[in-house]
């Protein structure tokens, strides 16, 4: 179904049938993406007095209990309520879900021991563009991304600089397909968390970090309209479904 929305004063034109789910999901096993140093996630039958909840053993329904961490086995988005002592919800700062959003490829620059995203690439990739949201899609691009075990492997991470090039750019919502924007042992300094929410500022609540996507080789980079789709957790975190749609 072809409908036309109208978003910032533009017209934009999408096909409502032809969705880009850019999401990693959960299936509580060990084959799950893992970060965090976490055990693995569990969804499994509820057991109480003799019930157990699987039709399989006899039950009516099927009736699971699920045992997770968002930040460490599922697409996420965080809000600046992962850094506050302040408690912030996502579900309560999040208002809006259709966003216009930049898709780019970026292969993260070796520095000494890391490999990281320079506010030069970003620069590069996005030019005189403003987008409300921007896709990260870090090169090389493989489906091992989806089920990767991240702890202790020094990952690609953000420099303080291109999370700060992106709030200056007028960013809100930072998408990324890596477990965090920051290094994964940094002693706590969580400098890309802090420049993109403007931490020590006036502080973007709106603003959102959302980890652990995964966007397959064959969606060109461009832009995109993105609805942000996340369950309604009173938590700095939850899990959340992003969508992408191509402009016609």
């Amino acid at each position: 179904m072809i409908t036309t929305i109208k978003y910032n004063s533009r017209n934009l034109k999408i096909d409502l049938t032809k969705p880009l789910d850019i999401s990693i999901p959960m299936s509580g096993s060990s084959d799950d993406i893992n970060a965090w140093y976490v055990d693995a996630p569990k969804i499994e039958p509820h057991v109480n007095k003799g019930f157990i909840g699987s039709v399989k053993e006899g039950a009516v329904i099927n009736f699971n209990d699920i045992y997770f961490n968002p930040h460490s086995h599922v697409t996420h988005t965080e809000c600046i309520g992962h850094i506050t002592e302040e408690v912030h919800s996502i579900n309560k700062n999040l208002k809006q879900f259709f966003f216009l959003a930049e898709l780019v490829s970026v292969a993260p620059e070796k520095k000494e021991n890391d490999l990281v995203i320079s506010k030069k690439q970003l620069q590069y990739v996005l030019g005189n563009k403003k987008r409300d949201a921007i896709v990260i899609r870090t090169l090389p691009n493989t489906k091992s991304k989806k089920t990767r075990k991240y702890s202790n492997t020094n990952p690609p991470y953000l420099s303080e600089e291109a999370a700060l090039f992106l709030r200056e750019k007028g960013v809100n919502h930072l998408l990324i397909d890596l477990p965090s924007v920051d290094k994964e042992k940094d002693d706590g300094q969580l400098l890309a968390h802090k420049a993109f929410w403007n931490f020590h500022g006036q502080q973007r609540l709106s603003a959102t970090i959302t980890e652990f996507i995964y966007v397959p080789n064959k969606v060109e980079d461009g832009t995109y309209f993105l609805n942000l789709q996340v369950a309604p957790f009173i938590n700095d975190a939850s899990p959340s479904r992003p969508i992408l749609y191509q402009l016609l």
